[in-house]
């Protein structure tokens, strides 16, 4: 009969600092553009499982890898980048996470209980700063105020153009 490993033997600890090594290195370079064709070298391809918005200045792209990732124990990044493409964080969940309560675990209140995630490993970098302060009612907009609105959960999104009709 095999002998199984427990979350605490030395091969889970030595697989844990890997993978969560192998994610530090993918937030470390910094720019969107690098690192998808870091994922496509390592890993040969990715899935956009989905883009999510959130204000004027963050974006989470949630990507599926494929089985090649085998030096990860799960297979869905949430990487989240600011305007630019500047890597902000590379997450790694065992599924995907509802983008509901995955703000409400980032922006949890003092003495709340953050909802549970299937967060396996993160990593942030220096573009990192507090996304809570994106939902702020008083959170700053590069948009006029009558060119936006408050977006769902917090934020600030553009006023779709009117559509001009000809008389």
């Amino acid at each position: 009969m095999g002998r199984s490993l427990d979350a605490h033997s030395p091969g889970a600890r030595l697989r844990a600092h890997q993978m969560k090594s192998r994610i530090d290195q993918l937030a470390r370079t910094m720019v969107l553009g690098p690192l998808l064709d870091e994922i496509v070298r390592a890993y040969g391809r990715y899935d956009l499982i989905a883009h999510w918005r959130q204000g004027e200045f963050h974006h989470d792209l949630v990507l599926g890898l494929p089985e090649t990732a085998r030096d990860l124990q799960a297979r869905i990044l949430v990487v989240s980048t600011n305007c630019n493409g500047g890597v902000k964080e590379v997450a790694l969940f065992a599924e995907v996470p509802d983008r509901a309560l995955l703000w409400a675990h980032r922006c949890t209140p003092p003495g709340g209980i953050p909802p549970r995630l299937s967060l396996v490993a993160s990593s942030r970098t220096e573009h990192w700063f507090n996304p809570c302060e994106l939902l702020d009612e008083n959170a700053r907009s590069e948009l006029r105020p009558e060119y936006r609105r408050r977006q769902e959960g917090g934020g600030w999104e553009p006023v779709p153009p009117s559509v001009c009709k000809r008389s």
